[in-house]
């Protein structure tokens, strides 16, 4: 499998994500949206910074299992319940993302929500990867 990042120059440049992303020769996995639920089911974390780390680590479990690694990752949406805090924290957002999944960046958007399934989850993230 190969995933060939595209961010046109004709674009704004990317930070923290990429504008497209090619796969080809692989297998897709959806991946579920996780919030920053325990095993046990309950939400950790009470700033958005500690629910979007739990968050993006039960998604990168998810496609651990499913035999993919973080640079599989083609697609990410990110749900949050606070756009504006969400772009207060971007910097330390963006250092959990590299610290976990590194710097080839999906393809992402981030969507404001009115509230997310979990009641006290700030943030969800789902999305598909390519594997091999």
């Amino acid at each position: 499998m190969t995933a060939e990042r595209v961010n046109p120059p004709e674009l704004s440049p990317p930070t923290g994500f990429s504008h497209a992303v090619v796969a080809t020769g692989g297998r897709l996995v959806f991946l579920a949206g996780q919030t920053a639920l325990d095993p046990d089911g309950k939400v950790l974390g009470d700033t958005l910074p500690e629910q979007f780390q739990q968050a993006l680590g039960n998604l990168l479990t998810a496609l651990n299992a499913a035999g993919g690694t973080p640079d599989a990752l083609a697609r990410v949406t990110v749900y949050t319940t606070d756009v504006a805090a969400y772009r207060t924290h971007a910097p330390e957002l963006g250092r959990i993302w590299r610290r976990s999944a590194g710097r080839d960046y999906p393809a992402m958007a981030v969507v404001e929500v009115v509230r997310l399934w979990d009641e006290k989850a700030m943030v969800e993230l789902d999305g598909f990867a390519v594997l091999p």
